[in-house]
């Protein structure tokens, strides 16, 4: 009874499913087939299964406790736990300094390019304020976007591209789209640790491969798709979060070949592509948008505020993908926020702001490696371009104790297992070389003194 009762609190066996039959789950607990039966029969005295006579037992529909992410998994400590670090790092007070989290500082963003956005947005039609939009989102933006693509070599015309709320809530509409609960979800070890956190709550089994300066590592990648035959395989591949690795043309080719012959469905989340001096080789574009679908969002380069994302895919999927947003959001992104996005991005501030940006991150980029060096804190690799730098530390240093250690004097770190799926990067730690100040150093420096 305790067994059907935690497949039923885990959704494992949802309202509607057929129970084991009785001697198939007797086999299974190790029981006579008796104690099934009389288990089964308590069970629907209490209403969380069903008879249906000649067919067997089946779940009752209401009887799934509210979903609590927590308890899908095993409890974290809540310093490397995915969703800890991210309400610490949205709710932060404003004097508390953030290198664990993954986005610029307001005054590194184009704020001026958007305050221009919204003066011309405020003289535009009443409509455009006040009505739903079209259920694929703004024209003029998909238009910009498919020029966009058509640079990286991705064909893509503006019938191909879905706008959505944010690039978060377009990753949620493909595992709506594309998952059952139960089914096998291929990630990166480490990766950005809210794609675990996410695809928790569509109760899915995740696999991860560990990740190398050049991709997934290609022995491992095939092993796990031939062993557990994933559905969705999700990553970054134009610099990767959080390593800042950069895929190469020889395991993009082999990570293709594998998706296409386990009809593995790939979703490219492209967010940090425009942090790249030239684009790096690009799943969608090698694919054509066949069996990959790219996704991405304008928080990291253009305003976190205005949220508003987008998916790239081929029609019949698009097609789908429209009717499950209407479905579940009553339309595309918010016309306001698309508006803004393609005033600010078509503008021509834009492609300067990015050029600036990425001469400012690569300064600060080299600023921050010699100062973590003094500390012995290394870096994994040496990202193309971005913000974030996977870094080790020095021997013996633990990162869940460090980020407990540095909260109390006002840092937020992001400690290395909060990326990794299996839990075997104890002494990494991604840092925003953007959030770095003389202080941070200062913090690592006294927190790791007092482990010894």
């Amino acid at each position: 009874m305790d067994e059907i009762r935690r497949r039923l609190a885990a959704r494992s066996l949802v309202a509607g499913e057929k129970l084991p039959s009785v001697r198939a789950f007797a086999r299974t607990m190790g029981v006579s087939p008796s104690t099934v039966v009389e288990a089964y029969d308590r069970l629907a005295a209490e209403g969380l299964i069903r008879s249906r006579p000649g067919s067997g037992f089946y779940a009752a529909a209401g009887t799934a406790p509210p979903l609590a992410l927590a308890e899908i998994a095993p409890r974290a400590e809540r310093d490397i736990d995915p969703l800890w670090v991210s309400r610490q790092s949205l709710d932060a007070h404003p004097d508390t300094l953030r290198p664990g989290c993954g986005w610029l500082p307001a005054d590194w963003m184009p704020n001026e390019a958007v305050r221009r956005a919204l003066r011309k947005l405020a003289r535009a039609d009443d409509a455009v304020l006040s009505d739903y939009g079209g259920t694929r989102g703004s024209l003029p933006l998909r238009q910009h976007l498919a020029r966009q693509f058509a640079a990286e070599g991705i064909a893509a015309g503006a019938e191909q591209i879905l706008l959505t709320g944010s690039g978060t809530q377009a990753l949620d509409l493909l595992c709506r789209f594309f998952l059952q609960p139960g089914d096998t979800v291929l990630l990166d070890d480490p990766c950005y640790f809210n794609f675990q956190a996410l695809l928790r709550a569509h109760r899915v089994r995740i696999v991860s491969v560990p990740h190398t300066p050049s991709g997934p590592d290609p022995a491992a990648f095939a092993a796990a798709v031939a062993a557990h035959r994933p559905r969705l395989y999700v990553t970054n591949s134009a610099i990767h979060n959080p390593t800042g690795a950069t895929l190469s043309p020889q395991t993009a080719h082999r990570v293709l070949t594998l998706a296409a012959a386990q009809d593995m469905v790939i979703v490219e989340d492209g967010i940090f592509a425009d942090f790249e001096p030239e684009p790096s080789p690009r799943l969608a574009a090698l694919d054509g948008l066949d069996g990959v679908v790219r996704i991405g969002s304008f928080s990291k380069t253009l305003s976190a505020s205005v949220r508003c994302g987008y998916i790239a895919a081929r029609p019949d999927w698009i097609d789908g993908l429209v009717d499950l947003q209407v479905a579940t959001h009553f339309g595309s992104a918010s016309p306001v926020a698309a508006g803004i996005v393609h005033a600010a991005l078509s503008d021509g501030s834009y492609r300067k702001h990015m050029s600036a940006l990425r001469a400012r991150l690569a300064r600060r980029q080299k600023q921050t490696i010699a100062a973590l060096g003094a500390l012995d804190i290394t870096p994994w690799t040496l990202p193309r371009g971005g913000f974030a730098l996977w870094c080790r530390l020095p021997d013996g240093a633990d990162a869940t104790e460090l980020a407990r250690h540095a909260l109390r004097d006002g840092v937020l770190l992001a400690p290395g297992n909060v990326f990794s799926v299996a839990r075997t990067a104890p002494d990494m730690m991604r840092v925003n070389v953007a959030q770095m100040e003389d202080k941070v150093i200062a913090v690592l420096k006294a927190s790791l003194a007092s482990r010894r």
